[in-house]
């Protein structure tokens, strides 16, 4: 069965904001609206949801949360849903949407972190294209060249190409402070940092490999995996008679926890149909005795495929934009890594 891609979301269109995770506490509200500013400067109409405003874990109790999530992606005028960022607890969220509803005139869903706990089910699930990278209160920051932004990628038809390529510049440590600068635009992207090869070839041995991408925040989705919110080996082999290229974004684990939850997906079948592995680059502590590549070698350096970590597709600026479902060719090598996802 096909991939399903939303329609293309153009100047004139509602984005609409929902919280499904965490709200955005008051004191960095002036952020919040800088990021509407931003959209709306491209043309969209912006409509923001009840609880988006507020501290605690979540925004609103689990039932409200669902009902607004559904209420967006279901309304014909919203053409994209972007929530302010991610979270913790969006996996309340999961037995309480009405997937067939979801899919039946699909909405651009963007996000990662938590935001991947429900848009890696809707697309599992449904076959529609989900948008993995910059949240909406990233939205404002200028992308390095070579890189998208969901803004980029929303508004295309299906059936077109998108071409990334890594900047291999990275910030080395810490967040904007938007409570002091709310309108801050420009990434620091202050360290050079290239993808590493884990999977035990050579360095410098080039990279070349196409798949369906699919994947989603580890310390979120390791958690669905053997559950039907979850089943990556199904979604392969209904959409993607291809393989897969699974990526993952760690957003903050210490090596120890990111073996054991790169070995979950594993245990639960989310690399037999791989043709590639990549890993985010991630701020996490390693020790002497397991570093964070020997965690990642550890989980996956002998699936036979290869396995790239330190890729621009977590928590660590700059983001690239990974479309759950388009058909991607990844390219690696000494000078230049690039992905290149089509919309099919």
């Amino acid at each position: 069965m096909p991939v399903t891609y939303p329609r293309p979301a153009l100047p004139g269109d509602v984005v609409a904001v929902p919280a499904p995770s965490a709200g955005v506490p008051e004191p960095l509200v002036g952020r919040l609206e800088h990021a509407v500013e931003v959209v709306r400067a491209r043309g969209f109409d912006v409509r923001l949801g009840e609880s988006l405003v507020g501290g605690g874990v979540v925004s609103a109790p689990a039932a409200a949360r669902a009902a607004e999530l559904t209420a967006m992606l279901t309304d014909p005028a919203v053409r994209a849903v972007v929530p302010p960022w991610g979270g913790d607890l969006a996996t309340d969220l999961l037995g309480s949407l009405d997937w067939e509803a979801l899919a039946a005139d699909p909405t651009w869903f963007v996000g990662y972190s938590d935001c991947s706990t429900v848009m890696l089910p809707l697309t599992l699930r449904t076959g529609v294209a989900t948008l993995h990278g910059n949240n909406l209160m990233d939205t404002p920051y200028t992308a390095p060249d070579g890189v998208a932004t969901w803004l980029d990628v929303v508004g295309l038809e299906p059936g077109a190409e998108l071409v990334q390529r890594s900047p291999r510049r990275y910030r080395s440590s810490g967040w904007d402070d938007w409570e002091a600068d709310p309108r801050a635009s420009e990434w620091t992207l202050d360290r050079p940092g290239a993808w590493v090869r884990l999977d035990g070839a050579g360095p410098e041995e080039p990279v070349d490999v196409s798949g369906r991408l699919v994947g989603g925040c580890l310390e979120t989705v390791a958690f669905l995996a053997g559950t039907r919110f979850g089943d990556v080996p199904a979604f392969a082999a209904e959409h993607a008679p291809e393989g897969l290229v699974v990526y993952v974004d760690v957003a903050g684990w210490g090596a120890d926890d990111v073996a054991r939850g790169l070995w979950g997906l594993r245990h639960a079948g989310w690399f037999d149909a791989a043709n590639a592995v990549l890993v985010s680059r991630w701020h996490g502590s390693g020790t002497a005795a397991l570093t964070r590549h020997d965690a990642v070698r550890h989980a996956l350096g002998d699936l036979g495929v290869p396995v790239l970590a330190e890729v621009e597709c977590g928590h660590v600026p700059p983001h690239l934009v990974l479309v759950n479902g388009a058909l991607a060719r990844v390219q690696h090598g000494p000078d230049v890594s690039v992905v290149t996802q089509r919309l099919v």
